[in-house]
């Protein structure tokens, strides 16, 4: 347990009971972190009326907490070095719960939103260390179970975010959507802290706060643009116009730091230059769509459209997310057996997902009942169960060492950018798509067409009324049939991303050897 390897690092592999008690407060600390990137959002109503809050200003709930987050998550390699992985994993523990503790206490919405803040930066250090963690704290055959337990949290918490959050908020409060962290973080944080051993010790690194600043400068610009745009009409807003340009150049500014203005960069961007981990990047981006799109589009669909509970839109999104719970373990065993190859089983997720969602297209309409929809979102699950493991695996597998912190902030901060485009695609899609239908149907119903005339004959003094309701399901059939198409968006998004497969590396540092047909 103590050999060092040539980066002086030390043996952090775990057995037996210590093994399982780690690895379940290592889990408890990530699926606090990714639960809460959902589980507020059936409560921002009650947020609302509780806190007297403008429609338009309760998400600023949502858009604190992942600001701050995306701009950490890349920081984390560097802040575990410099603090000590434990210190700083038990540390990010700690400061997430107390920030829980105190967003369930808020008495005002810009306590609330600052708590948030907080909530997100100490998040960051959640997701992103907890990855390599699981990494070293199994050997290095077991990659792939590794991999799919860390995928459990990443894919599941946010899928179980909204059926959780629903059911505390009926049952209980919108404060226990924060409160519900309290017992979990105390537990995570006791065992880290006592039972987890670091690889190195912790290293005095410089600070680079020129390129902390142009980095914090883009991702938070970046993500302001992604969660306000179409609430201020992207780029008719000078705000938006100026945070677009913004972002862009402190994304340049923040490259050319890190590669050419320093000699300690906080950030090795040079690691993007591995074909396995640029490329897994680019497709963890990706799946930003396909697997925060459903969690995001499908609650407004069937409060909005079908009239469905925050308690009922939590099962449909538990239909979708018992499949990947069950599925990412056999995942992680078939990859560790080596008769199945990660990009090979990538694509076959990818293909079923987007079937899935488009099978969910088809049926969404305005009468859709729940059980109608229970098997496309259990195609999406199972397709969702074999998208990330491989991915992690293929990723992780290539790297060694400091090299595996960096690449999991990689991979989790453009799988949350991911979501974020997610976002701002599909809810524009969304809003675009519902004008465009509404005035396709409603070119179709004037007073010279002989339905509408009918109906105004038929009702009689009461065909003012009439005429309103009809628009009314006018409005409400436009609006499905957006969502619709929405659905059928996520579905295209899964598939136009197969092609990247054949640009990722055969894994290394792992048992599959099988390649791709």
């Amino acid at each position: 347990m103590s050999e060092r390897n040539s980066d002086e690092r030390t043996s952090v592999v775990e057995y037996g009971v210590r093994r399982v008690v780690i690895i379940s407060a290592i889990m408890l600390a990530a699926l606090m972190q990714t639960l809460d990137s959902t589980i507020i959002n059936v409560a921002l109503p009650y947020i609302q009326g509780n806190l007297g809050v403008a429609a338009d200003s309760v998400t600023w709930v949502i858009t604190g907490f992942i600001i701050s987050n995306v701009v950490v998550i890349p920081l984390t390699p560097w802040l575990s070095m410099r603090l000590g992985r434990k210190e700083y994993f038990a540390l990010s523990i700690a400061g997430f719960t107390i920030a829980s503790a105190l967003c369930g206490s808020a008495n005002s919405f810009g306590q609330l939103v600052f708590y948030r803040v907080l909530q997100g930066a100490f998040g960051g250090g959640l997701l992103a260390v907890a990855q390599p963690l699981l990494k070293d704290t199994m050997s290095p055959e077991e990659l792939g179970i590794s991999q799919a337990i860390f995928a459990i949290g990443a894919v599941c918490g946010p899928a179980l975010g909204p059926w959780i959050g629903g059911m505390l908020t009926d049952a209980y409060s919108w404060r226990w959507v924060f409160w519900v962290n309290i017992l979990p973080g105390i537990i995570a944080t006791a065992i880290i802290w006592t039972m987890l051993r670091n690889p190195q010790k912790a290293q005095r690194l410089p600070v680079d706060g020129l390129g902390i600043a142009f980095l914090a400068l883009a991702v938070g610009s970046l993500q302001y643009v992604l969660d306000e745009g179409e609430n201020k009409d992207w780029f008719s807003s000078k705000m938006i116009c100026y945070l677009t340009v913004t972002a862009v150049i402190g994304f340049i500014a923040f490259t050319v730091r890190e590669l050419k203005g320093t000699k300690k960069p906080i950030i090795n961007l040079r690691l993007l230059a591995k074909r396995a981990v640029g490329v897994g990047s680019i497709i963890s981006l990706s799946l930003g769509i396909p697997m925060f799109g459903t969690t995001l589009i499908l609650p407004q669909y069937v409060s909005n459209i079908l009239g469905f509970t925050a308690t009922m839109s939590g099962d449909l999104l538990l239909v979708r997310a018992a499949p990947m719970a069950l599925l990412t373990p056999v995942a992680g065993l078939l990859l560790q057996s080596g008769k199945v190859d990660s990009r090979a089983m990538l694509g076959t997720g990818l293909l079923i997902t987007g079937i899935g969602s488009i099978w969910l297209a088809l049926c969404t309409t305005s009468g859709t009942s729940f059980d109608a929809m229970m098997l496309p979102l259990i195609v999406q699950g199972v397709g969702g169960a074999i998208l990330f493991v491989p991915l992690l695996v293929t990723v992780m597998g290539s790297v060694e060492g400091q090299e595996s912190s960096m690449a999991s902030a990689f991979i989790n901060l453009f799988f949350q950018l991911g979501g974020s485009f997610a976002s701002a695609l599909l809810v524009t899609l969304l809003d675009r798509r519902a004008d465009l239908h509404q005035d396709r149907l409603a070119a179709n119903i004037t007073l010279g067409s002989a339905p509408v005339t009918h109906l105004i004959q038929t009702a009689g003094q009461q065909a003012h009324q009439a005429v309103i309701g009809l628009w009314q399901v006018v409005t409400l059939e436009a609006n499905a049939m957006g969502f619709a198409d929405v659905f059928f968006a996520i579905g295209a998004a899964a598939l136009v991303v197969l092609p990247l497969l054949f640009a990722m590396p055969k894994p290394t540092n792992t048992d599959v050897e099988i390649e791709m047909a």
